[in-house]
C-alpha cells in the first residue's frame, strides 16, 4: 500500500477531554442552582447559557485560556442582571477559579492509543498532529504523552482551527491529497475542514461530545468519507479502502 499522510486530531480523539470539560460544568451548575435557588433560576437555564456564551466566544476568538472560565463569569453575571441578586467579587472569582482548574486536569489516552499509532508508524505512514487550542497548553500534553515519538516535529497547534489553517498545512509540506487523511471527532473543525481541502475523512464521535462541533455538512467528498467506533478500526479501514476504487462516502464501520 501507498504510504499515506495521516493527521490525527488530539482532543476526544487521541486523549480524553471533554469529560474534563463536563465534569468542572457540572460543579459550576450545582453553584450557580444554589445561588440562584431563591430567583427560580433551573440547572438545565444556567448550563444552556452558560454553553451558548462558550460557543459564541469561541466562534469568535478560537481557543483562548480565558474563554472557558469568562463564561462561568459572563453566566453569573446574565443571572444577576436579570434576578436581583447582588454581584459579589468574590463569587467571580471563585467561578474563575473553577472554570481555569480545568487546565490542571490529568491527560489520559483514549484505550490503545499508543497501539494503533505504533501499528500505522510500523506500515511505513507519515503521522501528523492537528489541534486546536492554546500552544503551551496542547504542547504539555503532548509532552506528557510522549507523543513527539510519533509525530515528530509535524505537530501542528492552531488557537483556531479552519479550512485555512488546515489548507496552509497541505501547501507548505506539500502532502498528496489522495493519500492524505484527517481523523477526528470534531465536525466542524476536522470533518468539514478535510472534506472542503479534498483530503479523505474519518470521523470517529466523541463519547460526550460539545455542542460547538456539531455542523451540518454540505461539501461533497473527493474522496473517502468514513465513520468509525474507535481508533483501533483505523489501520484496517484504510488499508480497506486502497483496495477499492472510487470514493467511499459515509461508510459506518459494524
Amino acid at each position: 500500500m501507498t504510504k499515506q499522510t495521516i493527521i490525527f486530531d488530539l482532543d476526544d480523539t487521541l486523549i480524553h477531554c471533554n469529560k474534563y470539560f463536563n465534569m468542572i460544568i457540572s460543579q459550576f451548575a450545582d453553584q450557580m442552582e444554589m445561588w440562584f435557588r431563591g430567583y427560580g433560576v433551573t440547572e438545565k437555564q444556567i448550563r444552556d447559557m452558560q454553553q451558548e456564551l462558550d460557543v459564541a466566544m469561541v466562534e469568535i476568538h478560537g481557543f483562548t485560556l480565558e474563554h472557558f472560565p469568562q463564561s462561568f463569569i459572563d453566566t453569573y453575571l446574565h443571572y444577576c442582571h436579570i434576578t436581583g441578586h447582588p454581584e459579589k467579587q468574590e463569587e467571580k472569582d471563585f467561578l474563575y477559579k473553577l472554570g481555569s482548574s480545568v487546565y490542571d486536569q490529568e491527560f489520559e489516552a483514549f484505550p490503545h492509543m499508543m497501539e494503533t499509532l505504533q501499528t500505522l508508524k510500523d506500515q511505513g505512514h507519515l503521522l501528523c498532529l492537528y489541534t486546536g487550542g492554546v500552544q503551551a497548553v496542547q504542547q504539555k500534553k503532548v509532552d506528557k504523552l510522549q507523543l513527539a515519538s510519533f509525530f515528530e516535529d509535524r505537530i501542528f497547534i492552531a488557537q483556531h482551527k479552519t479550512v485555512d489553517v488546515l489548507e496552509r498545512i497541505l501547501v507548505e509540506h506539500q502532502y498528496d491529497r489522495k493519500h492524505t487523511w484527517m481523523i477526528g471527532n470534531s465536525i466542524r473543525t476536522d470533518i468539514v475542514p478535510a472534506l472542503q481541502s479534498g483530503i479523505h475523512a474519518i470521523f470517529i464521535p466523541a463519547l460526550e461530545e460539545w455542542q460547538y462541533n456539531n455542523v451540518e455538512i454540505h461539501v461533497t467528498p473527493q474522496g473517502a468519507f468514513l465513520t468509525l467506533k474507535d481508533l483501533t478500526e483505523v489501520p484496517d479501514a484504510i488499508r480497506k479502502y486502497h483496495g477499492t476504487t472510487g470514493p467511499v462516502q459515509g461508510a459506518v464501520s459494524s
